[in-house]
């Protein structure tokens, strides 16, 4: 099923929102995904997910992305994979919002 980015958040639960940015979740059978609106010259928390990977897809915008002490630029098309135990943080240095969207198995810090 095709899904524009509007339609995502409308189906999708507003799980997280603050100053910095809007995280969308949808449950599926076995993954979720999570779709992260990212506003100009903000970042998200850092973390590391001690039992699952991730992948993040870049839907609309330039931003970096801090894998362990490593940071790389990313943009839309984008598609990293963050290995288990890799802290990560995606920073917005651009004047239009950031969106990625986030797949993985087990998210350790959300009901």
């Amino acid at each position: 099923m095709k899904i524009p980015i509007n339609e995502f958040a409308k189906r999708a639960k507003l799980v997280k929102s603050d100053e910095r940015y809007e995280v969308y979740d949808m449950r599926m059978e076995r993954l979720v995904a999570s779709m992260t609106v990212l506003h100009p010259n903000k970042e998200t928390t850092g973390h590391a997910h001690i039992e699952a990977e991730e992948v993040y897809f870049f839907l609309k915008g330039r931003g970096k992305i801090q894998l362990d002490n490593e940071e790389q630029e990313v943009k839309k098309d984008d598609l990293i994979l963050i290995p288990k135990g890799c802290f990560h943080k995606v920073f917005n240095k651009g004047s239009e919002d950031l969106i990625f969207l986030c797949i993985f198995e087990k998210y350790e810090g959300r009901k």
